[in-house]
């Protein structure tokens, strides 16, 4: 009985030490720029950049497999820290801030007494007659990281662009695809997600896309589009925020307002 206790015990011993040498023999050096470059991050950890996380995103940069302005959220002045660190240079970005596309005004055909959650919801169709508009329950409010959503009276999530960082988790949770971000300088936006046909939604929805194409032959920098057929985007990167498709639609789809988020910063 000694015996094999102090057999057992001189094998640990023994393993341990091995184990010990080869840790120390086949221990990676870590770059030390990466925790520099992690503690420039604001550690929010919301996947924006496609990462796991800040650390990971720090990994990456460090390692050239993303760029130096990769994190949404640090915006420009990240950016900037994270090239000194690095001895490059940085793009500037635009910071973007999320944009709910819907009014909510389809009729309802049913009442959801269900888990209050949009994916749930959507998985029974949903329980108004638009079967591409916002539903309602709140999932995206829940997900973003920054406190800049909440629902509103009309049962529709509204953004707090002051807080918004345009991290885009609020678009990833929606099973609709009604939220998107725009530049923070974009003053014009489309508030309508449905392809229905012009007939469906004039039917069905006080305030929807009926797909009559008018913004898209009035506009001068030829920025919108028929997507589909049947709903009109814009195309951010050429638009002027003239407002002219704002006057022209007659639905009242088209929002023009001035951005709270400053498009310097």
């Amino acid at each position: 009985m000694v015996q094999a206790t102090v057999f057992l015990g001189a094998s640990g011993l023994v393993i341990g030490v091995l184990l010990a040498l080869a840790a120390n023999k086949f221990r990676v050096q870590e770059d030390p720029r990466i925790g520099e470059v992690a503690a420039c991050l604001p550690g929010a950890n919301c996947g924006a950049c496609g990462f796991p996380g800040c650390y990971g995103l720090a990994v990456a940069i460090c390692e050239g497999k993303a760029p130096v302005n990769a994190c949404v959220v640090g915006g420009n002045a990240v950016a900037e820290r994270i090239s000194e660190i690095l001895g490059t240079s940085a793009e500037a970005l635009e910071p973007k801030v999320a944009v709910v596309h819907c009014q909510g005004a389809s009729e309802e055909v049913a009442e959801y007494k269900g888990i209050r959650d949009c994916e749930a919801l959507n998985m029974l169709g949903g329980n108004k007659y638009c079967t591409y508009g916002c539903l309602g329950l709140g999932s995206c409010v829940r997900a973003c990281p920054f406190g800049a959503m909440s629902m509103g009276d009309n049962g529709l999530p509204v953004v707090d662009e002051a807080k918004c960082t345009g991290c885009g988790v609020c678009v990833k949770a929606c099973p609709r695809g009604v939220i998107g971000v725009a530049p923070s300088s974009q003053e014009v936006d489309m508030r309508c997600h449905s392809y229905d046909r012009g007939p469906t939604v004039r039917k069905h929805c006080k305030a929807g896309c009926i797909g009559c194409a008018i913004c898209v032959r009035s506009c001068p920098e030829k920025c919108r589009f028929m997507d589909r057929g049947t709903l009109a985007k814009i195309d951010y990167s050429a638009c002027k925020n003239c407002g002219i498709c704002f006057a022209k639609c007659p639905v009242k789809v088209i929002s023009w307002t001035k951005r709270k988020v400053d498009a310097a910063s």
